[in-house]
């Protein structure tokens, strides 16, 4: 008995040794990685980011980790950020492509599409037909604007009493997007709409999760009954109801005459024809959901970020409101315009998306061709992982890195000011589409709500608790918003 046991002792520790992974040289050091699990013990499934941090501090601001067998470069602090996604952008702007995250999404789309000229092309046309509809326009302002007076309505049903306000800013998130890409809103009741909000919340998680992490690691487990298949599964959903409006449009579309930009896209298939470009109705069913979900979770998670800290902060929210008041007094709405006048309001929509850190782990990139970052050589197809939670909240960047402050967008004279590390929709040519519309949508929707009610934290609600729930996106936990009808 004894001798067996030393005999398979024998032959893990020979395992251990021919399967020993060995970095590149000069790569990025890390954390050993044990063969065919790679670092997946020194990271925590459900939330990695204080795993990561610790790391950062033992082994610099560049490091590596394996996931499985496969090199992972993790990027912190601001320096390193620059050095990889805007001075050699071109070199680390790929993408991965064997995730799970890949897999889910079959390749298709634009966030998660490699680089190279299928990917450019498709981000050229949706920054060109974004803009035709509206984006950074007065039009958009308009759609936005109309689209929160529907927001007002259930929050002046709850005046004196407390709400749930999660599904609520998903649905108005949802619905202004919804009118670029469908040319429609819906009804916060609307199944579609609520079915759509919920299988996005899902792969959120899912996707960053630990079913995520392991789908990553260990391939030999991707085709068993585990609860990352809910993702596959929802995806699958998602396309079938994208695909339902792609057929609408096809049937009632006016070439030549677009109403929103599946029209755009189905008439650019026509004026492309047979031409062996990208450009597919597969394709298109898979962008706008990407554009889609991109619109939609991020802004959602960010004002719910807002409305906790302004709830629990009423000092600042006050202070908002007194400068709203005066600039806006005698205005039927606030414009977009009117930010360039409201200095600390402006300053606490762009606090509120610095601590909200919606996106922490940015999307994951790869190196295009062998490069070198900080002076470690990188090699070509390494996967790098942006964090922009160590961007935002960076000793020697923000006055205030730990807390809930304007300060940290106000000079000494109390004018706006964004610094270098603000960057929460990440850096270079990979930078978020839609980083306009959600600036304009932040600041027209906090103003509008912070200009007519006051928002209180329940007295029965316990203490706040700040830890967001991990994901793709981070959110809030589930809380509840006190509202009241302001004097004025």
């Amino acid at each position: 008995m004894l001798g067996s046991f030393v005999l398979l002792w024998i032959c893990i520790c020979l395992l251990f040794f021919f399967l020993k992974v060995n970095r590149p040289p000069n790569f990025p050091p890390g954390p050993q990685p044990i063969p065919i699990f790679g670092n997946l013990l020194h990271l925590s499934l459900g939330n990695p980011m204080k795993d990561l941090e610790k790391l950062a501090k033992r082994y610099g601001n560049v490091f590596s980790l394996y996931i499985g067998g496969r090199p992972a470069v993790i990027l912190n602090g601001l320096e390193s950020m620059k050095e990889a996604l805007v001075t050699r952008a071109a070199d680390f702007a790929g993408r991965p492509q064997d995730l799970m995250i890949n897999h889910v999404t079959e390749g298709k789309g634009v966030i998660l599409v490699d680089y190279g000229s299928n990917w450019k092309e498709h981000r050229r046309f949706a920054l060109m037909t974004l803009k035709n509809f509206g984006l950074g326009k007065q039009s958009m302002e308009e759609r936005i604007l109309g689209e929160i007076s529907h927001l007002i309505a259930p929050l002046a049903k709850n005046v004196g009493k407390s709400m749930n306000p999660q599904v609520l800013f998903h649905n108005a998130a949802s619905n202004i997007i919804c009118l670029v890409l469908f040319g429609s809103r819906y009804d916060y009741n609307d199944e579609f709409l609520k079915t759509f909000v919920r299988l996005y919340t899902e792969n959120a998680k899912i996707a960053n999760g630990p079913w995520a992490m392991l789908y990553d690691t260990l391939p030999m487990l991707r085709h068993l009954p585990l609860p990352f298949q809910k993702a596959f599964q929802n995806a699958i959903c998602c396309r079938q109801m994208s695909l339902g409006l792609v057929t609408q449009h096809k049937e009632t579309r006016i070439p030549g005459a677009p109403r929103d930009f599946i029209d755009s896209y189905l008439d650019e298939l026509d004026k492309r024809g047979e031409d062996g470009s990208s450009f597919s109705e597969a394709q298109l069913i898979m962008y706008v959901l990407d554009l889609h979900f991109a619109g939609t979770d991020t802004t959602s998670n960010t004002l719910l970020t807002a409305f906790l800290y302004l709830m629990t902060h009423p000092e600042i929210q006050e202070r908002c409101q007194q400068e709203i008041d005066t600039v806006l007094e005698g205005k039927e709405h606030a414009s977009f315009e009117d930010r360039h006048r409201m200095p600390y309001t402006q300053a606490v929509t762009h606090e509120s998306q610095r601590i909200a850190n919606t996106v922490p782990l940015s999307v994951f990139h790869s190196t295009t061709r062998d490069t070198e970052v900080m002076g470690y050589s990188i090699p070509k197809g390494t996967l790098i992982i942006p964090n922009l939670t160590s961007v935002l909240s960076e000793e020697g960047q923000w006055k205030f890195p730990h807390e809930f402050n304007p300060l940290n967008f106000l000079n000494e004279q109390g004018e706006f000011e964004k610094p270098e590390a603000f960057m929460p929709f990440s850096a270079g040519p990979r930078m978020c589409l839609g980083e306009g519309l959600a600036r304009m949508e932040l600041f027209l929707i906090m103003v509008t709500l912070l200009r007519r009610f006051k928002f209180v934290w329940p007295e029965d609600a316990g203490e706040p608790d700040y830890t967001p729930v991990f994901g793709v996106t981070l959110s809030p936990k589930p809380y509840r918003l006190g509202v009241r009808l302001r004097g004025n």
